[in-house]
């Protein structure tokens, strides 16, 4: 193994055993050992419904693609790979997940919350500045420049962001959730691209801004 995928290896052992440390205060405890997802299922229920464990195999604990960069040739120059309960079936009732992030030279991973699930991520290659924002009434923002190697935690649904400092070279990014489904509201699109959208007189009151230049924003969604 070379040093660079002792690295990674490494890297995702230690966040998953840190992410599995907070996975109780997202998703319920396990009534079982697993609980695979079956995609066929038309059972209702939140989380997915189980596949029957006679025909589980090893390859429902298995993804396949991490190594791979994610295409981030788009406005924001970033690209999240998902390891969710979608995508890996075992993750079903385990209260974790994962996530690969890719940014172009100077890309960003734009202003956004998860709704249930804390995040904690590392450094991977290049640099990144990180930071979220706390609740009313302070809103404080607590920012950070991150190197190779380096970590951070977003607090569950708080507001966070990340972007490349280097307007040079891409970064790399592995995030551990505690969630097998942590969900994603990227604010913008939230508030300037909701369908249907919100009233332009709402959102200009809301923003301090014309009504014209509401206009404008919503049309870039």
């Amino acid at each position: 193994m070379t040093s660079v995928a002792s690295f990674f290896f490494g890297l995702v052992v230690a966040l998953s055993c840190l992410a599995l440390q907070l996975a109780s205060a997202a998703d319920p405890s396990l009534l079982q050992d697993f609980c695979v997802a079956d995609f066929t299922s038309s059972v209702l229920l939140n989380g997915m419904a189980c596949k029957n464990p006679s025909t589980v195999t090893a390859n429902d604990f298995y993804f396949q693609g991490l190594h791979m960069a994610g295409n981030t040739s788009n406005a924001q120059g970033s690209r999240v790979t998902p390891v969710f309960a979608s995508q890996l079936p075992g993750l079903n009732t385990l209260g974790i997940s994962m996530v690969r992030i890719d940014y172009a030279a100077g890309g960003q991973n734009p202003p956004h919350t998860h709704p249930r699930a804390t995040e904690i991520l590392t450094v991977l290659e290049g640099s990144l500045e990180v930071g979220f924002v706390t609740s009313n009434p302070n809103n404080n923002h607590f920012t950070k420049t991150l190197y190779k190697g380096d970590v951070f935690v977003f607090p569950s649904n708080t507001i966070h962001y990340q972007r490349n400092t280097n307007w040079n070279a891409p970064a790399v990014a592995i995030a551990a959730l505690s969630s097998q489904n942590p969900g994603a509201i990227t604010i913008a699109n939230a508030v300037f691209g909701s369908q249907p959208g919100i009233s332009a007189d709402i959102l200009a009151k809301s923003f301090s801004l014309d009504v014209a230049i509401v206009n404008f924003m919503q049309s870039k969604f």
